[in-house]
């Protein structure tokens, strides 16, 4: 099999949301020696952007692009172990940036938020999810470790809503609102609420997130 054969199947594998597939082909192509960053390049980033347009489309349901997410997370795993450290570091910075996502105090639903985060993931951002019924601060420590660009907070209950405000409140009075954007979501939020509790942005789903916090990455690297 081509080098070219070789990088359009292990494409294809993330689209078929085959996980061990795409895991054959990436070690595949580090026995023979292929670029691994054209293998990322040619086949990961695009397989990705396919990925996030079906689910848009509703081509995609949940099951089908955590598994192709998976998928793409082995394969760029594998692929990785034939590339150095600084280049890691270079891969790494070339993302569109880094996003916290949590599903705030007091709520224990997270399909939504998983949801997000793995759409996230395949549009390009490093992805910190800290799960659901985090503590604020919890959230807030995160984005500071990480040095994250973004906080991504899901609500799901209208008594959980004010733990969204709350982390915006702890950031204002910590004197660090300005290093994040804060995005908020969740069934139901709104529009009003997010310019109520000083959030940048409101997403109604996944798919909203995303372009917003493409929006925003786009912003901060002008």
């Amino acid at each position: 099999m081509s080098q070219v054969e070789l990088i359009a199947s292990l494409k294809k594998s993330i689209v078929d949301c085959d996980e061990e597939s795409a895991k054959r082909h990436a070690e595949k192509i580090l026995k023979l020696r292929i670029d691994p960053l054209t293998a990322i390049r040619e086949a990961i980033s695009p397989a990705a952007r396919i990925v996030g347009e079906r689910f848009e489309r509703g081509e995609f349901y949940l099951a089908d692009i955590l598994l192709a997410a998976e998928a793409m997370k082995s394969a760029t795993s594998i692929l990785l172990t034939g590339v150095s450290e600084r280049v890691k570091t270079d891969l790494e910075s070339k993302k569109l940036g880094k996003v916290v996502v949590a599903t705030v105090s007091g709520d224990i639903h997270d399909i939504g938020k998983n949801i997000v985060a793995t759409m996230f993931s395949v549009s390009d951002f490093t992805v910190h999810d800290l799960g659901r019924d985090r503590p604020s601060m919890e959230i807030i420590n995160r984005a500071l470790e990480t040095g994250a660009d973004i906080i991504a907070l899901s609500a799901l209950m209208t008594t959980s809503m004010p733990s969204q405000k709350e982390v915006i409140d702890l950031l204002t009075a910590m004197g660090i609102r300005n290093r994040f954007a804060v995005i908020v979501g969740g069934g139901p939020t709104t529009k009003e609420w997010a310019d109520q509790i000083g959030a940048d942005a409101w997403a109604k789903d996944a798919s909203g997130a995303v372009r917003v916090a493409q929006d925003i990455a786009k912003g901060r690297r002008r």
